[in-house]
């Protein structure tokens, strides 16, 4: 039995649970949100489309004791709204998923979860080690999805101008997700080549391709006010590299000993959550990006107050 529970069924909270169920991924799913309308409005309508699948999920609501048992949990709260006029600041949201912390890390602690939580949360980075300290659950079983969805925005503008597929361009975005990201060009090849040296011949200027993939996230919300679908995939894959133990090599937000934050960088993702965060052969100016970027994620991480727990 594959279980999973969300928090939050917001547009990516939503996206994610259509994804479970249509896909057949869940055998039991959870939903819980503070609109408890909403939550049961989304329930009936997952429920209403099992009769046209080949798969069934047991959906509830509400329901923290249902954790005890779950094997992944999403955690994808927010207030959108609180970007509408942020001009590409993640942080706008942070004084509302902040509380949201204080408010669910007591009730997923004591209801005895002891699966795997990916975050979705803005800033994820900073946020995502705040629910792994409020929760006490092991480093390697909190994870954010980081710079996963940057590193997919990375290989589209390149796989754009190099008139190629993008899962033909590998290589990393580094850092926070948000403003002080990177994309690790040493690491990036098209169809096995390394791309600094094609730039160079087809007089491409990679400044600017990095600045069209940090821009695609808010290309997306200044359309229809949120994004959803990159992003769920994204969550939806790394809760299969888990339950698959697929051992998957991929950027996301995990804990690095090296910054003593969580930050975006590559690891492995099998069964127990992060198996190994790796350390890539990146430039000296590289990696003082990452340790500008880490150092700004550690120092928001410090203004956060201890959250009182259940009693």
């Amino acid at each position: 039995m594959r279980k999973y529970a969300i928090i939050g069924v917001g547009h990516v909270g939503a996206t994610v649970a259509y994804t479970l169920v249509c896909q057949g991924i869940a055998d039991e799913l959870t939903l819980i949100d503070k609109n408890e309308k909403k939550a049961r409005a989304e329930q009936l309508d997952l429920q209403d489309s099992q009769a046209r699948l080949d798969s069934h999920t047991t959906i509830r609501i509400n329901d923290y004791s249902q954790l005890a048992d779950t094997d992944i949990l999403f955690v994808t709260s927010g207030n959108i709204h609180a970007l509408d006029h942020a001009s590409g600041n993640r942080w706008a949201e942070f004084e509302y998923t902040r509380e949201i912390v204080q408010d669910i890390a007591p009730k997923i602690k004591a209801s005895g979860f002891n699966g795997v939580l990916i975050d979705v949360m803005n800033p994820c980075d900073c946020i995502t080690y705040y629910l792994q300290q409020a929760t006490g659950l092991p480093e390697n079983r909190v994870l954010g999805t980081g710079t996963f969805l940057d590193t997919a925005r990375m290989q589209k503008v390149v796989s754009e101008n190099f008139n190629v597929d993008a899962k033909n361009v590998t290589g990393y975005t580094l850092g926070e997700h948000g403003e002080s990201q990177f994309v690790a060009w040493s690491t990036v090849s098209v169809n096995g080549l390394p791309i600094e040296q094609l730039a160079e011949e087809q007089n491409l200027d990679l400044e600017d391709l990095e600045t069209q993939a940090r821009g695609g996230g808010w290309a997306v919300h200044s359309g229809k006010g949120y994004t959803s679908y990159a992003i769920a995939t994204c969550a939806v894959k790394l809760s299969r590299a888990v339950l698959d133990d697929a051992n998957l090599a991929c950027p996301c937000s995990c804990y690095s000993d090296k910054y003593n934050t969580y930050v975006g960088h590559p690891a492995i993702i099998g069964k127990d959550g992060i198996v190994e965060a790796l350390r890539l052969p990146i430039t000296d100016a590289e990696e003082q990006k990452l340790a500008q970027s880490a150092g700004f994620i550690r120092e928001k991480f410090e203004t956060l107050p201890a959250v009182k727990q259940e009693v």
